[in-house]
This record gives C-alpha cells, structure tokens and sequence, in this order.
C-alpha cells in the first residue's frame, strides 16, 4: 500500500523542523534561510490538503513553536551584536565629553594613518 500523500508531507515536514532545530541550535544561520523555501512549500502543500490527524498537526505545531521561539533568540542574539559592533565603532570615531554646565558634547576623532619607514 503506497503511503497517503499527507503523510508523506507531514513527515517530511517533521524531518526539516527537527533539521531546522538543530541548525538554529548549532548557530547555522545559512543551512536556516536554504530550508525556508522548502518549509514554506510543505506547509502550503499540507494547507490545501484534508484528512490530517489532528494529534499530528499538533505535534508539528508545538515544533513549529519551538523553532520560532529559538529563531526569535537567534535574532535577538544578532542584533545584540550589532548594536555592540555599532557602540565599538562609535567608541573610536568619537569621544563623549561633559562641559561645566553637564551638557553633553561629543568630540570627532580621526584616527592618524600613517606608516613609518625606517632604514
């Protein structure tokens, strides 16, 4: 007996969210963004068609919560980074100072660039 065509795209997207899981935990943000079009495809696929077993959907349900939930983390992570990288850039180009008054003034430096010969 051939297998149902919803089981086989409910499988397969089981595959890739435990797939998806291990990339996101692994911090492999690539291998994430290639299985995107093809997680967006078997949910469609998985949409149009009937007969799913609920306690199935449910379980794909609580794996799509849980990757999003870690993605969400994974996001956070980066964008703490980059507001980190953004404050370090700002660190060297700049020297934050306050005048007698409190007022806040920000001096521009310019880093020198030069190289030295020496015989």
């Amino acid at each position: 007996m051939a297998d149902d065509p919803i089981d086989d795209t409910m499988n397969a997207l089981d595959d890739l969210l435990d797939q998806e899981r291990t990339a996101l935990l692994a911090g492999d943000l690539d291998k994430i963004a290639r299985t995107l079009d093809l997680k967006e495809d078997l949910i469609t696929r998985l949409n149009a068609q009937d007969g799913a077993d609920p306690a199935l959907l449910t379980a794909l349900n609580a794996k799509v919560v849980r990757n999003q939930s870690l993605l969400n983390s994974a996001l956070d992570g980066v964008r703490a980074v980059t507001r980190r990288l953004a404050t370090m850039h700002r660190i060297r180009s700049s020297l934050d100072i306050y005048d007698a008054d409190g007022k806040k003034n920000e001096i521009a430096l310019t880093p020198t660039r030069s190289v030295e010969k020496r015989a």
